[in-house]
């Protein structure tokens, strides 16, 4: 039975026990107008469009709500904001519907894809992959997990032993792909849509060097020796820790954001190395040969690896470079459109319609689809 009580109703979404019908009704106010309208709202049309979301959420009028929520989960923290209480009342009038549905039914969102080729050129689709061995390699097993990650387990430790050049492997993920590699000294990576990593099956005792193209979270086992990651024209220098770096080439700089513990980031300028050392809850961007230092939002950062698009005051052109990578589309602009700002959240399980239909509802911009190929233009 589904409740009418607005603050039951996200106490039940935020642990996961909603029905089918609740969960519908909370997450279809996921995204949420741009921050710079939120300026425009005196206190009083605040206050009247905040009640007016409740109203909507139950058949009952709803009681004040003045405790301040904890952020739990999306949906709760989007209901709180006077933001979005404005943008979906607009959204009643406007009533918009994304061009071209028909071919939404091909657009689906990402999952578990990716390809895995061994230093003897071997290529393996993990997407299709048994779960159990798929390969051995230089004294180790490769698994796939039953949870879809990739385990390099010792199968014989007298090869691990034996001293010889190292082998790399590659895994890569295409656009709406993303998976999870456990690499040969323990050290955990998840990697984000249209990402590689390629690795060493032995890690050499002098240090641990792996290189990067797009985005991948990382969990570095602890050892006595330096874990390294080089991509574009950085280096970061670890020992044990949890960060996250951003290096797509359609993207303008590159970004670290340290989680725990402490990342030296190092880039060339001429002869010479610059090195900034992050703090948890620090990002760092590098653009060419210079670095700079601010707090990080974590949130937004880690969006992706929690299974969500978290967008704050962020542009159009970047929202719709994740939503490519993802969705696997491409995205075509009929003109200028790079001065536009979106704030909003949605899961990444939820249809491009989800995010494409809530951004037209502001009536700053305009999407048509035709086969694969997103167009965004004017409305």
């Amino acid at each position: 039975m589904m409740t009418n009580d607005p603050e039951k109703l996200l106490s039940r979404y935020n642990a996961g026990l909603c029905n089918e019908a609740e969960k519908a009704m909370v997450e279809s106010w996921y995204l949420k107008l741009s921050a710079e309208e939120a300026a425009q709202l005196d206190k009083t049309s605040a206050l009247s469009n905040k009640e007016a979301i409740w109203t909507e959420l139950s058949a009952n009028k709803a009681r004040k709500y003045s405790r301040r929520l904890k952020f739990a989960a999306a949906a709760a923290l989007l209901l709180v904001g006077s933001i979005t209480a404005l943008y979906y009342r607009q959204s009643e009038t406007i009533k918009p519907a994304v061009s071209g549905q028909a071919n939404l039914t091909a657009i689906v969102p990402g999952g578990n894809k990716a390809f895995l080729t061994l230093a003897d050129g071997r290529k393996i689709s993990l997407t299709d992959a048994a779960s159990g061995e798929i390969a051995q390699q230089e004294g180790l097993s490769i698994h796939k997990a039953a949870d879809g990650q990739l385990v390099y387990a010792v199968a014989d430790q007298k090869k691990r032993d034996h001293k010889g050049a190292s082998a790399f492997n590659t895994i890569e993920t295409p656009k709406g792909g993303q998976y999870q590699v456990n690499l040969p000294d323990g050290t955990k990576v998840w990697l984000n849509s249209s990402s590689s990593l390629r690795y060493p099956t032995r890690f050499e005792n002098e240090k641990r060097v792996v290189q990067l193209k797009g985005e991948g979270y990382f969990e570095v086992a602890k050892r006595k020796v330096k874990f390294m990651v080089e991509t574009g024209g950085q280096e970061v220098e670890v020992l044990g820790t949890h960060f996250n770096i951003s290096s797509y080439a359609n993207e303008k700089n590159i970004q670290t954001t340290l989680l725990e513990g402490s990342v030296r980031v190092n880039v060339a300028e001429g002869a010479e190395k610059i090195s900034r050392l992050l703090k948890p809850g620090e990002q760092s961007t590098v653009a060419g040969s210079a670095i700079a230092v601010r707090d990080a939002d974590i949130e937004a950062v880690m969006a992706w690896k929690n299974g969500d698009f978290v967008f704050k005051k962020e542009d159009l052109k970047s929202i719709m470079n994740k939503i490519a990578r993802w969705y696997d589309v491409e995205v075509v602009y009929s003109e200028n459109l790079d001065h536009l700002k979106f704030g909003g959240y949605v899961s990444r399980s939820k249809s491009i319609s989800s995010v494409l239909k809530v951004m037209e509802s502001t009536g700053k911009v305009k999407f048509s689809i035709e086969g694969k190929k997103v167009i965004v233009s004017r409305p």
